[in-house]
């Protein structure tokens, strides 16, 4: 016999056989398979709620399946915690930061497990250079003993990242870890990436950015209402084609031909200056148009943002509203100006996960919904079903806790309740960040109706094909200053590219 023919086939590093997971009133996983072979990036798809994290969640011993087998390196395992889940090799990397911001990086990095000395005592030499080491591979610039607290969002993600360093792990889950770093550390991510699966790691990536799942992934499992509905060999497929296992149809992502019909400028910055944020600042928006802010993260266009939504202070320059200069120290102040701002951080910043879809709904305008002493529910109840249905967002209930929803309907809640003030100007900053494919393309949708409808809209976006599909004119920044203004025919990716990495020279007026 030939070594290939006495060759025993490869034993998967994870194995998940028929995994059924129920919740009151949801049957989240409906007997779903996956494995992942060593040395294997095996890419796990589907809209938000088709069941994912929940699966992964599984895997990671937060919950307990109500049926199926978890295989390990080919032995039967049962996980009742995080803590055995890693003692069998498998580490989750949350989208979600699970980080503790009192303590240190360090501390986090190794958290359950920090080294001891003689009578328990935590060994916080051993504990830094350890740390230290890890992120020195992740080259990351700040030391181990820096509270996490004061770290960057992109800098906490990086600590959740090196925990996976900490172990000797089989499976690594990766969980859109890519959504809060800059395009230098994703270059270090998918180093590491590259490193564990020449380890022979198996590497679980979920992620809503498809170019990452086509430059990683070895095959791509799709799941589609809690259902196992395929897995495809990467580099025989294509975006289409995952695309319609995802959602059941194919999507028009191209840039809408119709002209635009812009109207009087609504907006306009005069050489606005917010050091060390951005200097020299000057655009203007119309209504009726889209004007897509691209940069680099930290260039400065959520800054701009803020200031105009009276978050920053400004030291010179001028903010005009149809014409006429204005004064914005409060967002009180911006609200009445008419201009709106869904943030970066929707969960953070534009809602309270724990209230009702109604109430975050409403929050912003609800002294003015009272009735005597009380708010009145029908008014409230009133303007939820209105732009429950003007959004087309799917929660059974206005009762539903907003924490939830899908990450899509999150966002169209975050819209909805600005959209609620009538403003004239809408800032959307990261809009479709963290979302699939079908519900970025109906917000892609919807910012171009918003226009269409007379509203002046700001879109910040880290996505090229976002901010390319949805402008009418796109701002480039580099290092907070305004580096060249494109219109839709005329802009391509090499000028943007070039336009956000100072290598191009302002346009002339």
């Amino acid at each position: 016999m030939t070594d290939a023919l006495q060759r025993e086939p490869a034993v998967p590093a994870l194995r998940l056989a028929g995994i059924v997971k129920t919740f009151p009133g949801v049957r989240a996983l409906d007997g779903v398979d996956f494995e992942v072979m060593p040395g294997e990036v095996h890419a796990l798809l589907g809209e938000n709620g088709a069941g994912k994290s929940t699966l992964m969640k599984v895997l990671a011993g937060m919950y307990q399946p109500d049926e199926g087998r978890i295989v390990i390196g080919g032995r039967e395992v049962r996980m009742t915690t995080p803590l055995e889940a890693k003692q069998e090799g498998v580490v989750l990397i949350h989208q979600e930061l699970s980080l503790v911001p009192e303590m240190s990086a360090a501390e986090n990095i190794y958290l359950g497990e920090l080294p001891r000395q003689s009578f328990g005592r935590v060994d916080w030499r051993r504990l830094y250079a350890r740390s230290d080491a890890i992120l020195e591979r992740l080259r990351c610039k700040f030391r181990s003993d820096a509270t996490v607290a004061q770290l960057s969002i992109a800098n906490q993600q990086m600590v959740e990242i090196a925990r996976a360093l900490t172990v000797d792990a089989r499976v690594v889950v990766f969980d859109e870890p890519t959504a809060s770093l800059t395009d230098a550390e994703k270059v270090v991510l998918f180093d590491i990436i590259h490193d564990l699966k020449a380890q022979g790691v198996g590497i679980v990536y979920i992620s809503h950015r498809m170019d990452e799942i086509f430059t990683l992934s070895d095959r791509i499992t799709v799941l589609r209402d809690g259902q196992y509905r395929g897995t495809l060999e990467t580099a025989l497929t294509n975006e289409d084609e995952v695309t319609r296992l995802m959602i059941g149809r194919s999507l028009d992502l191209s840039r809408e031909s119709t002209p635009v019909k812009a109207g009087e400028t609504v907006l306009a910055v005069r050489n606005l200056t917010c050091e060390p944020y951005f200097e020299d600042v000057s655009f203007s928006v119309r209504a009726g148009e889209v004007v897509g802010f691209y940069g680099l993260v930290g260039a400065g266009r959520t800054a701009i943002a803020e200031a105009l939504f009276g978050l920053r202070n400004c030291a010179s320059g001028a903010i005009l509203i149809d014409g006429k200069e204005v004064a914005i120290g409060s967002p009180e102040q911006a609200i009445a100006l008419g201009i709106s701002l869904v943030p970066e951080n929707r969960k953070e910043q534009g809602l309270v996960l724990q209230m009702s879809c109604r109430d975050n709904m409403t929050l912003p305008q609800v002294q003015d919904l009272t009735a005597g002493p009380f708010v009145s529910s029908g008014a409230e109840i009133a303007i939820f079903d209105q732009y429950r249905d003007r959004l087309a967002i799917k929660t059974p209930s206005w009762r539903q806790p907003v924490g939830v929803l899908s990450g899509g309907n999150q966002q169209k809640i975050v819209i909805g309740k600005w959209l609620s003030m009538q403003p004239r100007v809408l800032i959307v900053d990261e809009p479709t960040r963290g979302i699939d494919v079908g519900s970025k393309s109906e917000i892609h949708t919807l910012l171009r109706e918003l226009a269409a409808q007379g509203y002046a809209v700001i879109v910040i976006s880290s996505e090229m094909p976002e901010i390319l599909r949805v402008s009418d004119r796109i701002v480039a920044m580099y290092h907070g200053r305004i580096t060249r203004e494109f219109t839709a025919a005329e802009v391509t990716e090499d000028s943007l590219v070039q336009a956000i990495s100072g290598i191009a020279a302002p346009a002339e007026a």
